[in-house]
């Protein structure tokens, strides 16, 4: 019996998936639980439609990444900070810091994709890196300087 998982199963498949499955597997748990749907003509068709649209999907979202990439390089921030002595400044600078700075421009990145390369410990310019899709890293700018 041919069956569409709906959804994930141990050791059988991802869900979207056409496979093989005895009988009363299929008809006495998987379809019964609405893990799966017997794959009639129309079935298959819907399944090749939804996997066609997210490809197309994956691939928007990874030419969007590319430009968010070009963006980011192309991108610094300035962050005020409070100082003591000898411009040491109080505290750290964070990715929480780097990612409301962006925000401020209207670049909208998760801070817990945003990486500072360097422990900042004084006023002065930084770099940090941003994690968007596979292997693709921006590096941009953070100006540390003292609050006024």
């Amino acid at each position: 019996m041919k069956v569409i998982l709906k959804e994930d199963v141990e050791k059988l498949g991802q869900a979207g998936e056409l496979v093989d499955v005895k009988d009363g597997y299929g008809r006495n748990y998987l379809i019964p639980q609405a893990k799966a749907v017997l794959a009639t003509k129309g079935a298959i068709a819907e399944v090749e439609l939804m996997q066609k649209r997210a490809a197309l999907k994956a691939e928007l979202t990874v030419q969007e990444a590319k430009d968010l990439a070009r963006l980011l390089e192309a991108t610094s921030v300035t962050i005020p900070v409070t100082t003591g002595e000898d411009d040491k400044i109080h505290g750290t600078v964070t990715n929480v810091q780097v990612a409301e700075a962006l925000e401020e421009r209207e670049i909208l990145v998760d801070r817990r994709d945003i990486t500072i390369n360097e422990d900042v410990k004084t006023l002065g310019e930084y770099t940090a890196t941003v994690s968007l899709i596979g292997d693709l890293k921006p590096t941009i700018k953070i100006w540390v300087v003292k609050a006024e």
